[in-house]
């Protein structure tokens, strides 16, 4: 990765943790299961709880398997001094100035994109998406693939060969409009012997490098910060989140989440239906 300087839950009740008042600098919050609501919305509540953290020094970072370029433009005008870890931790920017990111061989690139291709000759369901820094690329154009894409790639583009782009590759997803688990993980399951192959959801899975991950991406903006592990705040509901609940210990599980996300945070939030994160947040902060 290449880097730009400048137990078990304790509790559903945001409240459990609030004494002492942790000295937190870094919020860290995935976004959908965890931060938006249920209809995949930013809650009404987060923005003025922004300015509230923000007055306090405290940094707040999005992370997602989203490109930076949605996420950014979910946050257009709250979004000074906000890191976005982008593409699942393999792309970090704060301020519109890149501060880590690990960009994928474009070899194994087109190798992935060749398997989703056989794939869907096979007769399985599914697209892939190459996400590059500038944008996404994609091979599919029906409708019903263009909503689900566009939900994450606010910057995507419909190319004849997505093997051939010109741009800086850091990640390629998949959708299955099917069960990711049963039929496209399997096909991808050799590139796992030397890549990050992450089920993110119950139809998306993403390939990086071993190196890129969302845990990575939280220590090397710790270290950019100068912010330690006591001093980060995390939130997550499902598998790609693991990395990053190890490097924080005020590490939260959403009531939502995945029972492996549960049994590795140190606490558990209520539900994103709920306004989990923002509950959580000002209580253990004393906001």
């Amino acid at each position: 990765m290449t880097t730009q300087s400048a137990p078990a839950p304790t509790s559903a009740s945001p409240s459990a943790s609030v004494a002492p008042r942790p000295d937190i600098r870094l919020v860290v919050t995935d976004m959908d299961g965890t931060l938006l609501d249920a209809d995949g919305l930013v809650p009404d509540g987060l923005w003025p709880l922004l300015a509230d953290l923000r007055r306090r020094g405290v940094v707040f970072s999005p992370a997602s398997g989203r490109q930076y370029a949605t996420l950014a433009h979910l946050f257009t005008g709250a979004d000074d001094g906000m890191v976005f870890i982008a593409e699942n931790g393999a792309f970090v920017v704060r301020d519109g100035i890149e501060v880590s990111s690990d960009p994928l061989d474009p070899a194994v690139a087109a190798r992935l994109v060749k398997s989703v291709r056989q794939l869907a000759d096979e007769g399985v369901d599914v697209g892939v998406v190459v996400c590059g820094k500038r944008g996404a690329y994609i091979e599919r154009g029906d409708q019903a693939f263009l909503d689900e894409v566009g939900r994450y790639y606010h910057a995507h583009r419909l190319v004849d060969d997505a093997t051939a782009v010109d741009d800086e590759i850091v990640k390629v997803a998949v959708f299955d409009f099917g069960s990711i688990e049963r039929t496209t993980a399997p096909a991808l399951a050799s590139f796992a012997d030397t890549h990050q192959v992450v089920v993110s959801s119950e139809h998306w899975i993403d390939v990086m490098n071993h190196t890129a991950d969302k845990g990575v991406a939280v220590r090397r903006l710790q270290e950019h910060l100068n912010i330690g592990p006591d001093q980060t705040m995390v939130f997550g509901d499902y598998l790609n989140d693991l990395g990053m609940l190890d490097a924080a210990e005020w590490s939260y599980a959403m009531a939502n989440a995945h029972p492996a996300v549960i049994s590795r945070a140190r606490h558990l939030a209520p539900p994103h239906t709920e306004d989990g994160v923002i509950r959580t947040i000002r209580a253990v902060l004393d906001i």
